[in-house]
């Protein structure tokens, strides 16, 4: 069990932390419903953009680990590259 300034410690860390993974959650889920309306749109393609700078922002602040930011980042653009594929073909 954590003794009491840990536990204060966490909460404070938690606390300011909480914002800055929420932004980035908030921003992955924008891009994904842009992608599902229209790959090809510029606001697929801004939306990816802004949930790429969110998470290399939280990895950087070292809110969630940088490879876990590396890999949304590359799902994301994987994601908006193989719509934007199969909308074409």
């Amino acid at each position: 069990m954590p003794g009491a300034k840990a536990r204060r410690v966490a909460e404070r860390k938690s606390e300011r932390n909480r914002p800055i993974r929420s932004l980035a959650r908030n921003k992955v889920a924008e891009a994904r419903a842009a992608i599902e309306d229209d790959p090809s749109s510029d606001e697929a393609v801004a939306a990816v953009a802004a949930a790429k700078s969110a998470l290399a922002t939280a990895a950087s602040k070292g809110v969630v680990h940088k490879n876990n930011a590396a890999r949304r980042i590359s799902r994301l653009s994987r994601l908006l590259n193989r719509s934007q594929a199969d909308q074409d073909s």
